[in-house]
């Protein structure tokens, strides 16, 4: 019995006309960083909302939810994390909260406007955001190797980071062309 014959596969090689092109600036013409800017813009609406719900209910909420993980865990109130966590929640930590997560919140905004008009501080700004989260992530990869939320949160990640990164790299590497005014 003779086998048949195998040729060999012949990958198709990307179009290297592609990447000395100027980059477009279009933001039709950037799909991936669409996607980014409504997840970004998605993190941010959502801070705005926990900071909003933080300030209209104030300290009571949250100290009533510490004293009763107090109670249901048998934590010493008088030492440790559970102590502490009862002296922050204040009127004044819960204003300095809501100051941090609205900033939080206000700034993944204006990150998602800017990626969604296709604009290279934002693409900056997210390049910085996720490699500051990324120690973090892999941190809590370490910590849990086998769970796979730890593995889809990097993951994400790194993929935002290497569509971010790509994008500046070609925006460098290619500027765009600029046609005079007639």
């Amino acid at each position: 019995m003779r086998l048949p014959d195998i040729q060999p596969m012949h990958l198709s090689k990307r179009d290297p006309s592609q990447d000395d092109a100027p980059y477009n600036p279009d933001p039709r013409a950037h799909p991936g960083l669409h996607v980014i800017a409504l997840f970004e813009a998605t993190k941010g609406f959502l801070a705005l909302i926990a900071a909003s719900g933080l300030a209209i209910t104030g300290p009571d909420p949250v100290r009533h939810f510490v004293w009763t993980l107090i109670r249901r865990f048998n934590l010493d109130a008088r030492h440790g994390i559970a102590a502490w966590i009862d002296q922050i929640v204040s009127p004044t930590g819960v204003h300095i909260a809501v100051a941090v997560v609205f900033g939080y919140g206000l700034l993944h905004i204006a990150e998602g406007w800017g990626l969604w008009r296709d604009k290279a501080w934002a693409s900056w700004l997210g390049c910085v955001g996720v490699a500051a989260y990324l120690p973090f992530d892999l941190y809590a990869l370490y910590r849990h190797p086998l769970h796979w939320l730890a593995w889809g949160v990097v993951a994400i990640n790194l993929v935002i980071l290497y569509v971010l990164a790509r994008d500046l790299l070609k925006r460098h590497n290619h500027p765009p062309v600029v046609q005079p005014a007639e």
